[in-house]
């Protein structure tokens, strides 16, 4: 197969949005170390610019928002009873939310920023400017909980594939007595249990965009996810951004989502007699 040309087009794209990104920097400099001089706004630059870029190239039914994810503990689609025993959860605040909205409904939104029922959530992404050792751990759990509220079935009592996930930064801390991959690997064997998780609580994509990869293989009979590791040449800084459009395209043309059910959005008190018939 040849996709030379796809290669080549992604690669340029990739190469003007780190350029992009260096002009923040540019324009705003640190006086005595590389980067720009206000952490905040840098970091949410970043995260701005990555989510202009999914917009650029993802289908229009999907939005790439901010916010929390409310899973209501209400029937779903027309009798589907299985959160009667829980409670309402909400998710912490999260960097991006890829969400279905031609399908599922918003239940607040202040521009970009929403607060969304799990039913539409196609991806969730956690980003960074710089990756840190402390940053792995911390967002691997917020991100597995926020899959965990995703859980959903249908009417026909199918599961849904839940989001693809991901943690994505420009540039990364590394390891001197350890190779980035195995640090990293290392983090993610800590936080997963292999009796508890299943293959969608599991991160998606890890990478720093400028640098290297990690992506997670489906496996094609039942057994366990495979993680890939590559280290990007020059030629190569188009790999990281294919893998998240990759990963988000595959949750939203998998099969389990093509049957659509009604999401958990309305709740009435139980056994509320009306006032009159």
């Amino acid at each position: 197969m040849d996709g030379k040309r796809i290669r080549e087009y992604w690669s340029n794209e990739m190469q003007a949005l780190l350029d992009t990104y260096k002009q923040f920097q540019v324009l705003i400099p640190a006086k005595n170390r590389n980067g720009a001089d206000h952490n905040g706004e840098d970091g949410r630059y970043v995260e701005t610019l990555i989510r202009e870029y999914l917009k650029r190239y993802l289908p229009k039914d999907l939005e790439v928002l901010t916010g929390f994810i409310l899973r209501p503990a209400v029937k779903t689609g027309l009798k589907n009873k299985c959160r009667q025993d829980q409670q309402d959860m909400h998710s912490t605040q999260l960097d991006i939310i890829v969400y279905d909205s031609a399908k599922y409904p918003i239940f607040q939104r202040f521009g970009e920023s929403v607060i969304v029922p799990p039913e539409g959530v196609v991806g969730i992404i956690s980003v960074k400017k710089h990756l840190h050792d402390t940053d792995v751990t911390h967002e691997l759990s917020v991100l597995k909980k926020a899959a965990t509220l995703c859980k959903c079935e249908n009417d026909k009592n199918v599961n849904i594939r839940g989001p693809f996930l991901a943690l994505v930064a420009m540039d990364s801390f590394e390891k001197k007595e350890k190779c980035t991959e195995d640090w990293i690997f290392a983090k993610m064997q800590q936080e997963y249990k292999s009796e508890e998780d299943y293959f969608d609580d599991l991160i998606g994509y890890i990478g720093a965009l400028s640098k290297w990869s990690i992506f997670k293989k489906r496996p094609k009979t039942g057994a366990k996810a495979e993680y890939i590791f590559f280290d990007h040449t020059d030629e190569e800084q188009h790999i990281g951004f294919q893998f998240l459009l990759t990963g988000l395209l595959s949750v939203y043309y998998d099969e389990t989502r093509n049957f659509i059910s009604r999401p958990g959005f309305t709740a009435f008190p139980s056994y509320r007699n009306c006032n009159k018939k």
